[in-house]
């Protein structure tokens, strides 16, 4: 697979439904499908259906389509979700726990294999088969089991030194579940999600459905 580097980020956030589709299509035994009829399933245009999957080094062929398995393990390869990646979650409370238990991450190659907290009566506990240890043997556990990625759901003061202790301990890639903005050095990944500016999209969209009266929203239902 010829693999195109400078992807817009708009088309990574759309690879993951064309998968969903795509696997559900593998399951039916379809061999290919047009660029049409993804673009319907996932209310887009035929010819952004195309740049997309031109991004993964995949194109459709003429009278047939793209062949469904061959696209799978192209943008599965291309996101990194044909290798599992083990990851640690710092902060062991409701949405840690929820995260950690979460069985569909195995799907896009990401594994939970340990929590940390500082909480006295949270350390040692068992969540969904996995064990809550102290922060302080993080830096021990991460060199030791080689993991690279950290998910953060601590408070948000609490974020920045976290992050730096992970860093410190040689993770590479931070997904950041808090409202803070996290500095960190050339060669460290972070992806927020904003929880807050996620739910006031909703709320906004609720807002104006309701003063509508109509039943929809300005995207559609289901839309993003």
């Amino acid at each position: 697979m010829d693999r195109v580097v400078n992807v817009s980020l708009p088309t990574v956030r759309r690879l993951p439904l064309y998968l969903s589709v795509l696997k559900k299509a593998a399951e039916r035994e379809t061999a290919y499908v047009s660029s049409s009829q993804l673009a319907k399933v996932l209310a887009l245009e035929p010819i952004q259906v195309r740049k997309d999957l031109a991004a993964v080094g995949v194109s459709g062929q003429p009278r047939l389509g793209f062949p469904v398995r061959n696209v799978v393990a192209a943008i599965e390869e291309f996101l990194g979700w044909d290798n599992v990646t083990d990851a640690f979650v710092v902060g062991a409370g409701h949405l840690g726990i929820a995260l950690a238990g979460y069985s569909g991450f195995q799907r896009y190659g990401l594994n939970v294999v340990a929590l940390f907290d500082n909480d006295p009566e949270k350390i040692g506990r068992q969540v969904h088969g996995k064990e809550v240890f102290p922060i302080a043997k993080f830096s021990n556990l991460a060199g030791r089991l080689h993991v690279h990625i950290a998910i953060l759901t601590v408070p948000e003061a609490a974020a920045p030194p976290v992050a730096q202790l992970a860093i410190d301990s040689g993770i590479r890639a931070i997904w950041n579940f808090t409202p803070a903005k996290l500095s960190v050095p050339a060669g460290v990944i972070v992806e927020r999600v904003d929880l807050a500016a996620s739910l006031a999209v909703l709320s906004s969209k609720l807002a104006a459905q309701m003063n509508r009266g109509d039943g929809r929203t300005d995207g559609g239902a289901g839309r993003q």
